[in-house]
């Protein structure tokens, strides 16, 4: 079958994105660097009207100094990267969860780069300024000093979890274990605290700098207990649902259906993500993200999950009747969104559910959307028959593993046929990290502009 898309016929008009929304949006961002930024510059400030004259008189004053303004930076900047994903309703409304978790991202480098600065300078200014050898420095300096033996401890937890961060790390490890590992950040904070008022020397003889870090850690964690956990735990009981049905879809991939009489007030829009606690043996431990792919209708709800994990293989086992908590919706990968009239849509394995709600929604808006669908076999086509029957929706399957096709379907040249004018057109791409890259860099060779380029990514952290 020539499945090559032209765009040469009329295409439905799509509606655009509110240009004062995108302004609102840039001018939240703009404000939120803006009090990051002012907020580095009180530390800079706190650490330099309480530093000693002769801070960089020598070598080893200099590194010490300088050692203790990197753990001021630092403590700084771990409650910027906690506040950035606590939920809090200024910071969501001023610049977007998407952007919010990628910057908490992106901080997590510059935070661990400091605690290591800051362990480093003072046993280097120690050694110096004592001539002892780094390692008996540095159990001097454990025993010199009150709290710090938690702070070690604190310290090396902060450590752990800023590496399993790390992309390759963090794709070997399970949810379960990294959503753990992350819950002990809040414990390492509180561990690094104590040290800092106690032994710190930009603390433990002024009293603005140890009222103002109070302040600052004090409320950091009122708002992540307030809008991370009290807020959302009660909200979520309101709205709590039930199971109503499991349906296997295709191989590995099934279909949890929830009811409950406050489904609608989700507010869920097509592509939204949520993260559901199921009360149930193997799921009450930790909340899983889950996109929906049938938005809220008479009163039920849809996710459809691929086997990937420990969590979602045990979704199979559900019994109807278990109670389900939400929190959310979360996420961009929204209709509003589009911009330009032709739309592709790029889905593989579990990606599927977005897509198809992402689909039933712009057919609503009156699009023609086009989507491709990637999958190992046609075992693993799973909701393929709801697709091709939407009205207007050109589904084009790309059945087979690269190995027995002999080439890629998601590469540049094989898109380039399908659709020849593709940098006219606008994608959404949601499936495994792998091939969202390989679809991404297709388009970009073939001169798709990256701002019409979306990907979903199904996380909180």
């Amino acid at each position: 079958m020539d499945h090559t898309l032209s765009a040469t016929a009329p295409a439905p008009q799509m509606r655009r994105r509110p240009n004062g929304r995108m302004g609102r949006r840039r001018g939240g961002a703009f404000a939120v660097r803006a009090a990051l930024a002012l907020g580095v510059v009180v530390v800079l400030g706190m650490w330099w009207f309480t530093v000693p004259a002769g801070y960089a008189a020598t070598p080893a004053n200099a590194l010490t100094s300088f050692g203790e303004l990197a753990g001021m930076v630092g403590g700084f900047l771990v409650c910027a990267q906690v506040l950035l994903i606590a939920r809090v309703p200024w910071f969501e409304n001023a610049v977007g969860l998407d952007k919010l978790v990628s910057w908490h991202r992106s901080l997590g480098a510059s935070v661990l780069f400091l605690i290591v600065a800051h362990v480093l300078f003072l046993v280097l200014g120690g050694e110096l300024a004592d001539r002892n050898p780094p390692w008996t420095e540095f159990v001097s300096i454990l025993n010199s000093y009150p709290d710090m033996t938690t702070a070690l401890v604190g310290t090396i937890a902060f450590l752990v979890v800023g590496l399993t961060s790390a992309r390759l790390i963090r794709t070997k490890l399970s949810y379960e274990v990294w959503y753990w590992l992350h819950v002990t950040t809040y414990v390492s904070i509180f561990l690094t605290f104590l040290h800092q008022l106690s032994g710190g020397a930009h603390f433990v003889t002024q009293p603005v700098n140890r009222v103002l870090w109070l302040v600052l850690y004090l409320g950091t964690a009122s708002a992540v207990l307030t809008w991370r956990f009290i807020l959302p735990g009660l909200d979520a009981w309101r709205r709590r649902m039930r199971v109503a049905a499991v349906v296997p879809e295709s191989e590995g991939v099934n279909s949890v259906w929830l009811t409950g009489p406050r489904v609608a007030d989700l507010d869920v829009q097509a592509g939204n993500f949520l993260l559901f606690r199921f009360v149930s043996r193997g799921h009450l431990g930790t909340a899983h993200p889950y996109s929906v792919s049938a938005v809220p209708a008479n009163g039920y709800l849809r996710i459809t999950v691929g086997a990937l994990g420990d969590h979602s293989s045990r979704l199979p086992h559900l019994r109807p009747g278990s109670l389900v908590f939400a929190e959310g919706p979360f996420g961009r990968f929204t209709a509003d969104r589009a911009s330009r009239p032709r739309i592709l849509l790029v889905a593989g394995g579990a990606g599927i559910g977005p897509i198809r709600a992402l689909t039933e929604e712009l057919v609503r808006r009156g699009a023609q959307p086009v989507v491709l669908y990637r999958a190992r076999s046609a075992r693993h086509l799973a909701l393929l028959g709801e697709l091709q029957a939407m009205p207007g929706v050109t589904v084009i399957p790309l059945v087979g593993r690269r190995s027995e096709l002999g080439y890629d379907p998601l590469a540049a040249e094989p898109l380039h046929r399908l659709i020849p004018d593709v940098h006219d057109w606008e994608a959404f791409i949601c499936g495994p990290a792998g091939m969202a890259d390989r679809v991404q860099a297709s388009l970009r060779t073939l001169r798709m502009p990256k701002r019409f380029i979306h990907r979903e990514e199904l996380s909180m952290s």
